[in-house]
């Protein structure tokens, strides 16, 4: 009879651990749509990316940084 419940209490956790999982996922998920919009929309990635360009190309040429 102990065994029943014990094998019952362990599906249930294990049922509890994998929507706990989903539940962090779905943060995650949200987390990101919601930085990809202030991405989009805030035009900072395209200058990001420009002043990395910039960085390595004055590194390339021997050029200090400044």
């Amino acid at each position: 009879m102990r065994d029943m419940h014990s094998n019952k209490r362990q599906r249930r956790e294990r049922g509890q651990a994998t929507a706990e999982y989903a539940l962090v996922l779905l943060a995650a998920a949200a987390v990101a749509l919601a930085l990809i919009a202030w991405v989009t929309s805030s035009n900072v990635l395209p200058g990001f990316f420009t002043s990395i360009i910039e960085k390595v190309t004055e590194l390339a040429n021997g050029t200090p940084l400044g």
